[in-house]
């Protein structure tokens, strides 16, 4: 799809007619968000998948993809050697400058543009002041990153770098037992954190001032054993991790009936949000991204259902009163 048509295409898509909700039961919100958020022509096919839908998504960005040849050398996360990324870097600077721009309009779009730390190292031992370290990292790297390729960055950018990126998802889902990670994500300025693993769909706890979600175990496969509602994670069990495209419709099949059947339980239930992730790979030759773009072409156009972000999940949960207090996990 072209610029100019995924435009014409924001435009109608609020354009949907909307009918009420019913007021005895709340919307079943789907919480979709994405890790990485690197390869720009899946930045824009994502994009155009909830303009089609009427979706909002959340992006986990790793920071290492806005550092060019330069910045990469300075970069160093705690406990690693100096220019050191699990994920890589950014190729050139002219992918840095088209990766901006779709960082910006995804937010323009009303996406949420969150934190996935930088290099992606597993920071389950990580102290406070590792973590304070690496935020502080994501942060410049972000403050800075227009002027490093030589473009002039767009007005409300700084706003949102400041102000904007509520959200902090783990590396690996490695967050840190105890209160280390937590307060340094508050001293960091997020408000809520994605990085736990729940048994099944299920509310997100408070925790010291953080808002905690995470991705639930959902039945899957013949002998519907639960598996994270995550792509990478089908994408081990189906394949072993290996790239098999000769099966990619049946691991399609298998990945899309195990979203409906977890929507469908919420949805004809207590609509507890589902949680469902995905990484900027499309992994089993695009079998997971076809796989969610079924799901969100058949749900999120119901006028009893809400496609969000996670900034936009919290006030509507917490309008429900369902949000718990706990002193940790």
């Amino acid at each position: 799809m072209s610029r100019p048509l995924l435009s014409a295409c924001l435009a109608v898509s609020f354009l949907l007619p909307v009918t009420a909700e019913a007021v005895d039961r709340p919307k079943q919100l789907v919480i979709i968000s994405f890790d990485g958020a690197h390869d720009n022509a899946l930045w824009l096919k994502s994009r155009e998948m909830a303009v089609k839908n009427g979706a909002h998504f959340t992006y986990f960005l790793s920071c290492t993809f806005l550092m060019n040849e330069a910045a990469k050398k300075a970069y160093q996360a705690p406990h690693q050697r100096r220019g050191k990324s699990n994920v890589g870097f950014a190729q050139s600077d002219d992918e840095i400058r088209e990766r901006l721009g779709n960082i910006w309009h995804a937010h323009l779009e009303g996406h949420d543009i969150s934190s996935h730390a930088c290099g992606h190292f597993d920071g389950r031992e990580w102290s406070e002041a590792d973590w304070s370290a690496e935020y502080a990292t994501f942060h410049t790297t972000l403050k800075n990153a227009w002027k490093g390729v030589g473009l002039d960055e767009p007005a409300g950018w700084q706003d949102l770098v400041d102000h904007g990126i509520k959200g902090f998802r783990a590396p690996y889902l490695s967050a840190t037992a105890g209160a280390d990670m937590i307060a340094a994500e508050k001293k960091a300025g997020f408000s809520y954190d994605a990085s736990l693993v729940t048994k099944g769909p299920a509310m997100p706890v408070e925790e010291d001032g953080i808002i905690r979600f995470g991705l639930p175990l959902i039945p899957e496969g013949p002998s519907e054993k639960p598996i994270i509602g995550m792509d990478y994670n089908l994408f081990v069990r189906h394949s072993k991790g290996e790239e098999d495209t000769a099966d990619s419709s049946a691991f399609e099949q298998r990945a899309y009936s195990a979203f409906k059947e977890a929507f469908d339980k919420q949805y004809a239930g207590s609509r507890i949000p589902l949680q469902l992730g995905f990484h900027f790979v499309e992994m089993n030759g695009g079998a997971y991204w076809r796989a969610l773009d079924r799901l969100v072409s058949d749900v999120c156009h119901r006028a009893d259902v809400a496609c969000v972000s996670y900034s936009e999940a919290i006030p509507m949960i917490e309008a429900r009163g369902r949000l718990q207090q706990t002193s940790g996990l």
